[in-house]
Parts: C-alpha cells; structure tokens; sequence
C-alpha cells in the first residue's frame, strides 16, 4: 500500500462509482493498518461522503470496526453528528450495529461537540 501510495500518478482519495473511497472501504472491511496510512495523508479527506451520504465512519460502525471507529472519532475532520441520505446519524448506526463501548464514546464526543458549540 505505502509503495502505491509513494506513486504521483496515484490519488488516494479517488472514488468509484459509488462515491466511495480507499478509505471508505478499508474502514468498512476493518483494515485498520490501511485506515492509519490513509489518515497520514493530508490530501485523503476523512469525512468524505458516498453517494449514500455515508462516511468512513459510518462504514466502519454499521461493520462494527470498533478500533477504527476510535481513529477516526480522534479527528478533527470527522464529524460523528452527520447524517446519511435517510437522515440515520451516527448514533443510529452505533445503536443498531456496534458494542456499548462505542456507542458510549460517540454520545462523549457528541456532548463535547455540543458544548463547544454552545461556549464558542
């Protein structure tokens, strides 16, 4: 990945016909190394939607890729209150598809977001 990556002529935040990404697809199938040397990059947007209005994010809850989830709920560019096309948040995914653990940091980091909203 990182030789391909070294290559000019490559984009790393090219998306298919799906509007989905490299990293949309490492973070739904759980490739967490891939995630990492995605995320390093500062021309691979994180909060990139699909043409479902899905993100990385989103891909990696509904998958249940808790590890990824974290990496990406540590950015700055990811916004874990954005909606999909049928307007389910992020909190509707974690609900149906991940562990308590994640859902609990979600909710954290959404309450944070809040109140910075709110004081700033």
């Amino acid at each position: 990945m990182k030789i391909l990556l070294e290559r000019g002529d490559v984009n790393p935040d090219l998306s298919d016909g799906f509007g989905q990404t490299p990293l949309s697809y490492a973070a739904k199938y759980g490739h967490e190394g891939v995630v990492k040397i995605l995320l390093e990059r500062a021309d691979v947007n994180s909060g990139s939607p699909d043409e479902r209005g899905r993100t990385p994010l989103s891909h990696a809850v509904r998958s249940g890729h808790e590890g990824i989830v974290k990496i990406l709920l540590q950015r700055v560019d990811v916004n874990p209150t954005s909606s999909d096309h049928r307007s389910r948040t992020q909190l509707a995914y974690l609900k149906r598809f991940a562990g308590t653990d994640v859902i609990k940091l979600i909710i954290i980091i959404i309450i944070i977001i809040n109140i910075i909203i709110i004081y700033h």
